[in-house]
């Protein structure tokens, strides 16, 4: 997700994508002290948060908020100054938000809650995971359709288990309810994972499984997920939870309490 934000003042500016930074880790955050630059920039990029300072030399964040409109109509533009006197304008412009120097993480922060344009990652065929409300499995919006019933179940704990290893005794005590460790058990779960990787190596994402000895863990970073887009604090995720984290499975109600106290 590309950000930009605009002030002909280094050090407001400095401040300014610091505090951006620290709230959207994930996200690519360009400073321009020029906004012709900053037009440049979103001429060739998309860009879904552009942060102006409104009183600027030459040209005015009022101004460039509009040509950036022109450009890129869905750019959510959050207005960052020391002049309460514009808000009305501001608003007037369809403006996100209105926030007072200096810009602080948890001033940006809450200004990402109110997004006019909801941002969301794109995906590059990419494996994605719909934690919030009900476990599902998308290749390419396309939901996954699996063999075995527990098979999904597998994938949402290894998915929960935000890339840590799970052994097959671990998997068994989850997956059925008694916890047995026996031969036929075994075997099942053999087939599970079978299942997991057949499937997955049918969209071209075998990858994203990670066999060890007696052990499974899932490569985080080959998949889309909206739970740990979430934990970055990416503003779509967040503003997407709505108390339900795969609520399908009894085992999911301990990170959906944890969930709740960072939301």
């Amino acid at each position: 997700m590309n950000v930009i934000a605009v002030d002909d003042e280094k050090l407001a500016l400095d401040a300014l994508v610091d505090s951006i930074g620290e709230t959207l880790p994930a996200a690519s955050v360009r400073g321009f002290r020029n906004p012709q630059e900053a037009l440049e920039y979103v001429r060739a990029n998309d860009c879904a948060i552009a942060f102006l300072d409104i009183k600027m030399r030459g040209i005015s964040g009022l101004e460039l908020a509009r040509q950036l409109k022109d450009i890129q109509d869905d750019i959510n533009i959050v207005f960052v100054t020391g002049y309460s006197e514009y808000a009305l304008d501001a608003f007037r412009l369809y403006a996100s938000d209105y926030l007072l120097k200096p810009a602080t993480p948890e001033a940006v922060a809450k200004a990402l809650e109110h997004l006019r344009t909801p941002v969301k990652p794109k995906h590059e065929k990419k494996i994605r995971f719909q934690c919030f409300g009900s476990f599902e499995v998308f290749f390419e919006e396309k939901a996954l359709v699996f063999k075995r019933g527990k098979t999904k179940e597998l994938l949402a704990y290894l998915v929960d288990r935000m890339g840590a290893s799970v052994t097959m005794g671990e998997l068994m005590s989850v997956l059925w309810e008694d916890g047995q460790d026996t031969v036929s058990r075994r075997s099942n779960l053999r087939n599970l994972i079978s299942d997991v990787k057949q499937t997955l190596f049918e969209v071209g994402s075998e990858e994203i499984i990670v066999k060890g000895r007696n052990a499974i863990a899932l490569d985080c970073n080959a998949v889309d997920c909206d739970f740990y887009d979430f934990l970055k604090h990416i503003p779509y995720a967040v503003n997407s939870y709505r108390g339900e984290y795969m609520k399908q499975y009894s085992w999911a109600e301990i990170t959906t309490a944890s969930l709740g106290q960072i939301k």
